[in-house]
């Protein structure tokens, strides 16, 4: 029997596509690499990565202090400083505009906040500041503007800008406000600390916006510090001015103050005292270590140093004594306007100090307009202003004489005889010629002769002279008598603790073909030729009263520190009287010198300058001086004669406790009223009662009489 096979299909083997296999091979790849990550992560760094998410960061906050106090001499307060309720913000890192918008407009419903100066960029910034107007305005931009990259920022802010100078809404007044709050915040640094509002905070402002602080990121209720003048402004030329938070660092020292760690809202000294001891007054800043969080929020913050208030000022001066000198001047210079004498005048300035220290005793200064004729106070014109001074400095003459040798202490009478030179007024004193034969050196204090300083300026130029023929003198006549001048301080700066002093000037030595201007030289001999600072005058007149010593004069006695309870706490440091240098003449010498100072006052000849001091008790000596020069009203305006009255002076003559010089520049040429002999007199009278000095026996060395 045949089998018949039936035959099967052939079955066909089952296969994966090997792209599928490889797909697969990949996802397990991707698998097994995540899951090594996820393994890195948790097992190997996980608890330095949680650590980073908890990040924070610490920094210092700096907070302001009060200013030191400033007081005179006897403990009078001159300057303090007055507390004021604040409203505060401190920026936050990475505060975004939207935020310091959302806050003015908040805050401007809380207070009263007059949008002062603000400008209409100021406006357009505030109103930008809101993210939606800004994508708004973006939109409207051409496309290649919108298309800017991040880093072109700033550019696309200057076409959003342009673009609302055009299309600018009109703000509500409280948006105004706003817009000036925001202008406040969005100048501040980060972590820096303005003032939203410091002038006139109210109560129900305090409390209004301090139940709502924590609504308001960065707002803080706090106090601000303004100088405050207990005692009246009449110093305030001396003591100077202290910048305010809106005007901030002055512009031109800026990079300076922020390199010391000022903040641009900082307030300092911008003049004067305040000024010059900006480093004493400040203080130390208080400090807050603030923890920021990774979201840029402050999340605490504890105060390290509360700050230490600026040290005190203690003043030489005698606020008493300065209210004296100021109404000395001030009714004075009242007389020279009412008179009709003062209409060209500058003003009238009067400085007083410790001849044997160099203690500023008083200061004081009146500075009138010529065109206006507005007088205000200018004390520091004492030290920024120059004036040729007249015969005042025919002191130092002399013992620049006696240090050449051309007379001595033993021989010093010279005829009285006036110089006579070609194409030049004859050289005369202002006595008629022939009232005098001959004078000695005392003598010719006494009388103010020009003609004897004259003839020892010829004597150290070894003269070659002839009456109306030209004057031959050394070359060097102009160094050697300044150079006599420089040792009492005349012509130099005198180093005073205050800012702004200025050497006075020098007029020139020769013309335009260089030939030596002799007539200037005994000019320069008398006072009327260089320009000279009235306290240039002082020290001069200084050294001659205390025998030869250059006292630098100063105006601060002694720092001092404020305790935590606001008393006076003690002292830091004291001024030492610092000797300049010293004249290199003998005792001898400044004797004949001082001798004729006091023949100023109590001489007896007709032609004695300063008699009308002689009542004074103790006894006073001194020199006036009297300089011919020339002012106008204004510019263009024609030049008119006018002199110049001024007196130096020392008290009592026998044992000097106060040395003084005034000046009066430009007066009509016709004044013979001496003007600063009446401030001089008032100035020592009121020194003798304020501090109980008594009679004494006078002054002489040796009285001389003189020759005529």
């Amino acid at each position: 029997m045949k089998y018949i096979r039936t035959p099967q299909p052939k079955r066909n083997k089952s296969r994966i596509p090997f792209r599928l296999n490889l797909l697969f091979f990949i996802a397990f790849l991707l698998l097994a690499a995540l899951v090594a990550q996820l393994a890195y992560l948790q097992i190997l760094n996980g608890p330095r990565l949680a650590a980073e998410v908890d990040r924070t960061n610490k920094t210092t906050v700096t907070g302001n202090v009060p200013r030191g106090l400033i007081f005179d001499s006897k403990g009078r307060e001159l300057v303090t400083n007055k507390a004021n309720n604040a409203i505060t913000y401190t920026k936050s890192v990475g505060t975004k505009p939207q935020q310091m918008y959302d806050i003015a407009n908040q805050l401007a419903k809380l207070i009263d906040k007059p949008a002062d100066n603000l400008t209409q960029r100021d406006y357009i910034d505030y109103y930008l500041a809101q993210t939606k107007v800004a994508n708004r305005i973006t939109k409207k931009l051409p496309k290649q503007i919108q298309k800017l990259p991040s880093a072109d920022a700033d550019k696309l802010y200057k076409y959003q800008v342009a673009y609302v100078r055009k299309h600018m809404p009109t703000l509500t007044p409280i948006q105004k406000e706003a817009a000036g709050l925001y202008k406040i915040m969005n100048g501040a640094t980060q972590l820096s600390t303005v003032y939203l509002k410091n002038q006139n905070v109210t109560a129900h402002e305090v409390a209004v916006v301090g139940e709502r602080l924590t609504q308001m990121p960065g707002v803080n209720l706090g106090t601000d510090w303004e100088r405050s003048y207990p005692n009246g402004e009449s110093m305030t030329s001396i003591i100077g001015r202290v910048s305010n938070e809106k005007s901030g660092l002055p512009a031109d020292e800026l990079n300076a103050y922020l390199a010391n760690g000022y903040a641009r809202n900082d307030r300092v000294g911008t003049s004067y005292l305040e000024k010059e001891y900006e480093n004493v007054l400040k203080g130390s800043k208080s400090q807050t270590q603030v923890e920021i969080g990774n979201n840029n929020q402050i999340v605490q913050s504890v105060s390290k140093f509360k700050g230490q208030q600026g040290a005190n000022l203690n003043l030489t001066i005698d606020s008493a004594y300065q209210k004296k000198v100021e109404k000395a001047l001030d009714d004075t210079f009242s007389s020279v306007r009412s008179a009709g004498a003062g209409s060209l005048s500058d003003g009238a300035y009067a400085v007083a100090m410790d001849p044997n220290t160099g203690r500023i005793l008083a200061m004081a200064g009146q500075h009138q307009n010529v065109q206006t004729h507005k007088v205000e106070d200018d004390a520091l014109g004492v030290i920024n202003r120059a004036f040729v001074v007249g015969s005042a400095v025919k002191g130092a003459t002399v013992l620049g004489a006696l240090q050449d040798g051309v007379i001595t202490v033993d021989h010093n009478t010279q005829a009285d005889t006036p110089i006579y030179l070609p194409g030049t007024p004859v050289k005369k004193s202002v006595y008629p010629i022939g009232t005098f034969s001959s004078l000695d050196a005392a003598s010719a204090l006494e009388v103010s002769s020009n003609i004897y300083m004259m003839w020892l300026a010829m004597k150290e130029g070894h003269y070659a002279y002839s009456p109306n023929n030209y004057l031959k003198l050394d070359n060097d006549i102009f160094s050697k008598m300044r150079g006599y001048f420089n040792q009492f301080g005349l012509g130099l700066k005198t180093g005073i603790d205050l800012p702004g002093e200025i050497a006075g000037f020098e007029g020139p030595t020769h013309n335009s073909s260089g030939n030596l201007l002799v007539g200037s030289a005994l000019d320069l001999a008398y006072g009327n030729y260089d320009n000279y600072t009235l306290i240039q005058m002082l020290q001069y007149i200084s050294a001659i009263a205390n025998n030869g010593y250059r006292m630098r004069p100063y105006l601060v006695n002694s720092i001092s520190q404020t305790l935590s309870d606001g008393s006076r706490g003690p002292i830091l440091s004291t001024t030492q009287p610092s000797v300049t240098s010293k004249v290199e003449n003998t005792q001898a010498q400044i004797d004949l010198v001082k001798q004729g100072m006091w023949q100023v006052v109590h001489g007896t000849n007709a032609w004695t300058t300063a008699t009308s001091l002689n009542s004074l008790n103790p006894g006073v000596a001194g020199k006036t001086g009297t300089a011919q020069g020339f002012a106008r009203q204004s510019k263009g305006s024609p030049l008119t004669e006018t002199i110049t009255e001024s007196f130096v002076g020392f008290a009592p003559a026998k044992n000097p406790k106060i040395a003084i010089a005034v000046i009066i520049p430009n007066l009509k040429a016709e004044t013979t009223t001496p003007y600063q002999l009446q401030i001089a007199k008032e100035m020592f009278s009121d020194f003798y009662k304020m501090n109980d000095i008594k009679e004494d026996k006078g002054y002489s060395i040796h009285q001389k009489t003189i020759n005529g």
